[in-house]
């Protein structure tokens, strides 16, 4: 996997994908010296630990991803103080709604979790995740 980055300005800075093509844009915030016109570096990491998760829970769930009606991943992310300021924790609420066993649900975010998801295994952060299956906590 490789990115070329490269810079547009202030803090600003576009970064393209070389086996896919997809271009995202990173900015600082203000504080910084940056726009805030896109995300930050790390709010990107948060954005790319749900995703890999939320990618991982429906190929997990993929015989059963016709009777899921929303699959959503509200991501939390505390970062250390000081500098470097890495992710020290990070909470997951995994939301699934559907006709889905809890058990299953809760295996596949677990599996995720603990072997699958490369973007959260490249994190020093612990991560914690709950699963709320149709509106309620499992």
């Amino acid at each position: 996997m490789k990115v070329n980055l490269n810079w547009q300005g202030k803090l600003k800075f576009e970064s393209t994908g070389l086996t896919t093509g997809h271009t995202v844009t990173m900015d600082a915030n203000e504080a910084a010296g940056g726009d805030a016109s896109a995300p930050s570096p790390m709010e990107m990491v948060l954005h790319g630990a749900a995703g890999c998760m939320a990618i991982d829970i429906g190929v997990i769930l993929r015989h059963r991803m016709d009777k899921v009606t929303k699959l959503a991943i509200e991501a939390d992310g505390e970062r250390a103080d000081t500098e470097p300021k890495y992710y020290k924790q990070i909470k997951m609420n995994i939301i699934i709604d559907g006709d889905i066993p809890a058990k299953q649900a809760q295996r596949a975010a677990d599996l995720s979790k603990d072997k699958y998801c490369s973007a959260v295994h490249s994190l020093v952060a612990n991560v914690d995740v709950q699963v709320i299956l149709n509106g309620e906590a499992l």
